[in-house]
């Protein structure tokens, strides 16, 4: 018996030396190099941007192997996706209100948030309509839907809603139209409102409208009747490797031109 107990132990002795040297034994070594960088990103960001980084996605793809997953929505929504624990990497908003309230919960990364475009608000209608309005204080918004009403995004939530409400209370039509809205999800539900012609008039982003044939600007909002349309852009506190890289990469000057393709503006640095 101890001398089979002997054998037993020389056995047992020899696979646990030979397991020891195989490959894989070793990956956890205190002298491994680090994983390598996420082979794929996630990006919340707001429907307006949709063609842009659709774009801006497929080129830094292509350029460093890296895939970019967008998720596109109201920028509210979004942010309660992610304080609901979405993964996502990055975060890139249509106002800076949203990019507070994830701040402020530390859900985005200390230092990773920069201002990135701009944008104008528009009048749009329909393609075929002919009609003709100049935005001015009290211009006749009401007169101009006549049974009919006014698409734009949610002003609780969305924020080109939010935008919109406070250009028409400054120019005093607010009170003519609140009770007339269609309060849409995002800015690309107001858009198609608009382009099927169920509504006659709607409030949207200028990039939505350059993109879509089956609308027609009436007339652009000054600039001074609205808090400026920015878009910034931040790491989520779970952020992947990678997506910084990405955030680098939309910073560029062939990036801020594919933004100016698309009818954006530059934010000053």
């Amino acid at each position: 018996m101890k001398r089979r107990s002997r054998g037993l132990r020389v056995t047992c002795l020899l696979a646990l030396t030979t397991l020891m040297m195989t490959p894989w034994a070793r990956a956890g070594s205190a002298t491994d190099p680090p994983n390598p960088p996420a082979r794929s990103i996630t990006v919340f960001a707001a429907a307006s941007l949709t063609d842009s980084v659709q774009e801006l996605a497929a080129d830094f793809g292509r350029s460093t192997g890296i895939v970019v997953k967008p998720s596109f929505a109201a920028s509210s929504a979004l942010a309660r996706q992610i304080e609901s624990g979405a993964p996502a990497d990055v975060f890139f908003s249509a106002d800076v209100d949203w990019m507070d309230y994830l701040e402020a919960r530390k859900l985005i990364q200390a230092g990773s948030r920069h201002d990135l475009v701009g944008n104008r608000l528009v009048l749009i209608a329909p393609a075929a309509s002919t009609l003709k309005l100049t935005i001015a204080p009290r211009f006749a918004l009401g007169e101009a839907l006549g049974a009919g009403r006014l698409a734009t995004g949610d002003p609780d939530s969305v924020p080109v809603g939010r935008y919109a409400r406070a250009a028409l209370t400054k120019l005093g039509v607010w009170s003519a139209v609140e009770n007339r809205l269609v309060r849409a999800e995002n800015v690309r539900a107001a858009l198609a409102l608009v382009d099927r012609a169920e509504v006659p008039l709607g409030i949207v982003y200028q990039t939505d409208a350059l993109i879509d044939k089956g609308v027609r600007i009436v007339d652009v909002f000054p600039d001074d009747s609205h808090p400026p349309i920015v878009y910034p852009i931040a790491l989520t506190s779970s952020a992947r490797s990678g997506a910084q890289q990405f955030i680098d990469f939309l910073r560029t000057p062939e990036a801020q031109a594919v933004f100016r393709k698309y009818g954006f503006t530059p934010v000053p640095r």
